[in-house]
């Protein structure tokens, strides 16, 4: 079984080297099975296609026979994760496949090194770029790993414990935008804004600043610099993100800057798909947010 991940912080910075965290999320997942009717037929061509890849790409590293044998079988991936949604949906079949086809798989084990981790994070990045043209690989890495991660750098990744979660107001929440985004089309924006001076500068001495102070504050507990730089943070994404905003939510963004009864910012690539938000007093920014589905992740 593998499980969803939810990347708290770090979207697109991690591209350009700022710090990540990553979390797995259980309450959507994923695992192989076997079903010869219409049931899994979308699936199974869509592993049958990702198996060629494999074969071209990956020959010595994969049971392919099997693999190819399994597929004539009917194998398909049974998931509840919601595809396009920014939760990992690929990334949990990716993780899949890696466990029961690889032919030297790494195992999972408590204190597994920042080497190890950086091993598998390659491996998975050529594998998912399958699905999305460039993967940092993360995504798969979390769902194989169902552990929290930092990201420090492309080459520094390590698990990490995360406060534990408390009976309290405040909540990190997503936000149904309502329709599915596509990853490709908003990294190939992202890839295109990079190409401007002014974008950069502001990427690497704004965003990634905040960024990473939102992360140091979270692990540490300290709720007020979190909300302090999350405010920093969705004001930024606002002004320079806002193509990978779902149309739907660009007022419900705004509202929550104006009003700081909660912040916005993106889950994944956007264009769609889940937002996340954070708040101290979750009612009230459901009350503030009553025309969108919103679901707990972390309380505190």
């Amino acid at each position: 079984m593998f499980y969803a991940k939810i990347l708290l912080f770090g979207e697109y910075g991690i591209i350009e080297d700022s710090k990540g965290l990553t979390i797995p999320y259980d309450s959507y997942k994923g695992s192989l099975k076997f079903d010869r009717t219409s049931k899994g037929k979308i699936s199974n061509e869509s592993i049958r296609k990702f198996a060629v890849y494999l074969s071209e790409n990956f020959s010595e590293d994969f049971d392919l026979e099997r693999l190819n044998s399994d597929i004539r079988s009917g194998m398909y991936f049974d998931s509840t994760i919601p595809q396009g949604y920014g939760v990992g949906s690929s990334g949990a079949l990716v993780a899949a496949i890696y466990e029961r086809y690889a032919l030297n798989k790494i195992e999972i084990s408590e204190g597994i090194s920042k080497e190890i981790i950086s091993g598998l994070k390659e491996t998975f990045s050529k594998m998912e770029s399958f699905f999305h043209g460039k993967s940092s690989g993360i995504d798969p890495l979390i769902c194989y790993l169902n552990l929290p991660l930092l990201i420090n750098s492309k080459s520094d990744i390590s698990t990490i414990g995360i406060p534990a979660q408390k009976e309290g107001k405040g909540a990190i929440f997503l936000v149904n935008s309502g329709t599915p985004g596509e990853t490709a089309p908003m990294v190939q924006i992202f890839f295109e804004k990079l190409k401007q001076e002014g974008f950069r500068k502001t990427l690497k001495e704004e965003f990634i600043r905040y960024n990473n102070a939102c992360i140091d504050a979270f692990v540490k507990g300290d709720v007020n610099p979190l909300f302090f730089n999350l405010k920093k943070l969705s004001t930024w994404a606002f002004l320079h993100f806002k193509p990978m905003i779902p149309q739907r939510l660009l007022d419900a963004w705004q509202y929550g800057i104006q009003t700081n009864s909660y912040y916005l910012k993106l889950c994944g690539s956007g264009g769609g798909g889940y937002i996340l938000g954070f708040t101290k007093d979750y009612e009230k920014a459901k009350s503030h947010l009553k025309d969108f589905d919103t679901e707990v992740i972390y309380r505190f």
